[in-house]
Order: C-alpha cells, then sequence, then structure tokens
C-alpha cells in the first residue's frame, strides 16, 4: 500500500502529503537475527529531511462490512 501510495504515510502522522515526493520508499531487512521492518522513507536527496520506519499491524474490524 505504501509502495503505491505513499503519500497516504505521511497524512497518517500529520504531515503533508506532498512530502512524499521528497521520499523513496523501500522495505529493508537489518541483518541481526533477521529483524525485518515493514517499510523506510528515505529523504530522495542529501537534505536535513528524517528518515522514517515504518511497521504496520493490520487487524479486521468487524464493525466495517
Amino acid at each position: 500500500m505504501f509502495q503505491e501510495i505513499p503519500s497516504i504515510f505521511f497524512e497518517l502522522i500529520g504531515n503533508s502529503p506532498q512530502l512524499a515526493e521528497l521520499y523513496q520508499f523501500s522495505s529493508v531487512e537489518v541483518k541481526q537475527t533477521a529483524l525485518r521492518i515493514d517499510g523506510v522513507f528515505l529523504p530522495n536527496q542529501n537534505t536535513d529531511n528524517p528518515i522514517y520506519f515504518l511497521e504496520v499491524q493490520f487487524k479486521i474490524n468487524m464493525n466495517i462490512c
């Protein structure tokens, strides 16, 4: 989802969705007993913009059907 529409992430954290244009999203694995991060938003260029690490959990809500 974040690969296809990265602006959603920035909206969820209360930032402008246009910030997605300044970032590249990827899913990475940190080699330390296989710690896997769902995604990382890395700034496209050398800027002072922060790096965002993303961990997502989904749960079915039976009230929304």
